[in-house]
Formats: C-alpha cells, sequence, structure tokens
C-alpha cells in the first residue's frame, strides 16, 4: 500500500474514532428528556478519553504518512529533472560533435 493511501486511511479512522466518542456520549445520554452542557460534558467523561487519545494518534501517524509520500515524490521530482538535464546535454554535446 501506498504511503498516501496509508495515511489517508488513518485520517480516516482518526476521524472515524473522533466523532465515536461523541455518538457514544450522545447514544449514552439519550434516554434523557433535558440536556444541557454540564451533562453532555459528563456524559464524555463517562464514555473516557480513550477515543480522543487514539484519534489523536492516528491523526499525528496518518500527517507523518502524507508528509513522507509528498517529500519522496518532490525528491524524486528533483532527481528525475537532474537526470533529464543530463541527458538532455549529453545529446547536445553528441549534436555538436
Amino acid at each position: 500500500m501506498s504511503r498516501r493511501i496509508t495515511g489517508t486511511v488513518l485520517l480516516g479512522i482518526s476521524a472515524l474514532l473522533y466523532s465515536t466518542r461523541y455518538l457514544s456520549a450522545a447514544i449514552f445520554g439519550s434516554s434523557l428528556t433535558t440536556w444541557n452542557v454540564k451533562l453532555f460534558n459528563a456524559m464524555l467523561q463517562s464514555v473516557g478519553t480513550e477515543l480522543g487519545t487514539l484519534s489523536l494518534m492516528a491523526l499525528i501517524a496518518g500527517l507523518v504518512y502524507l508528509v513522507w509520500a509528498e517529500i519522496e515524490a518532490w525528491r524524486s521530482g528533483n532527481q528525475d529533472d537532474e537526470n533529464l538535464q543530463s541527458t538532455s546535454l549529453k545529446l547536445n554535446i553528441e549534436e555538436v560533435n
């Protein structure tokens, strides 16, 4: 699997985990008749912080993979340009001779 695909999948997993935390809290409090900010924060605390931590780890890993893929593409692009220029220069010298 390429690094870009891996990074994109990890970013998707991060978004899924982040939203799952809030959905879990909402489902947990779905039987309540009244809602307020303090109550919802209490429900978020009851869900825990593991989903937020895992989401952050997946986000960082996904960003690292995407940056790594872009750096490799940029480096290989520069090498291709250098190879093209040296080949072009060799052809021009041979044409002169």
